[in-house]
């Protein structure tokens, strides 16, 4: 039941004024993902259900790129970068820095948290440039899931 006025009023929005791209911006000091919304020249959030439509499409690749390379994996960003200029194949990606966070706020609840890899401990946090070129990587084929 309706009593009173009814008013319908026209919402305004122009294309030319949404549109938001990104190549390069900055990044967060603390997480170094790229800042979000178009004020801070950052770029489109790639959610929680974002990923869950990529994993039930079966798109691993895309999903690891979009969760490393294109995210937080500072060391991958740069080899990514010089892998296209110089025309060389990418590389497998590296640990994100949101995982090294996670893992250091663990280690300040007083839990013991060790990351393995083929059965032996990984220091994340002493992780060079050298020693990521020198880890062979796990990379699901097309088929896994």
């Amino acid at each position: 039941v309706t009593v009173g006025y009814m008013y319908i009023l026209k919402l305004v929005h122009m294309a030319e004024d949404k549109i938001h791209a990104r190549s390069t911006g900055p990044y967060s000091l603390v997480t170094q993902q790229p800042l979000g919304g178009r004020a801070h020249s950052g770029g489109q959030r790639f959610g929680e259900m974002e990923v869950w439509a990529l994993e039930a499409y079966g798109a691993a690749h895309t999903l690891q790129e979009m969760l490393t390379i294109k995210s937080d994996d500072v060391a991958g960003r740069v080899r990514t970068y010089e892998a296209i200029v110089k025309g060389e194949p990418i590389q497998e990606p590296g640990i994100p820095e949101s995982f090294k966070i996670l893992v250091k706020e663990l280690q300040s609840l007083g839990l013991l948290v060790e990351v393995e890899r083929e059965g032996q401990v990984v220091d994340i946090s002493r992780e060079t440039e050298e020693d990521v070129m020198e880890i062979p990587r796990w990379r699901p084929s097309l088929g896994e899931r």
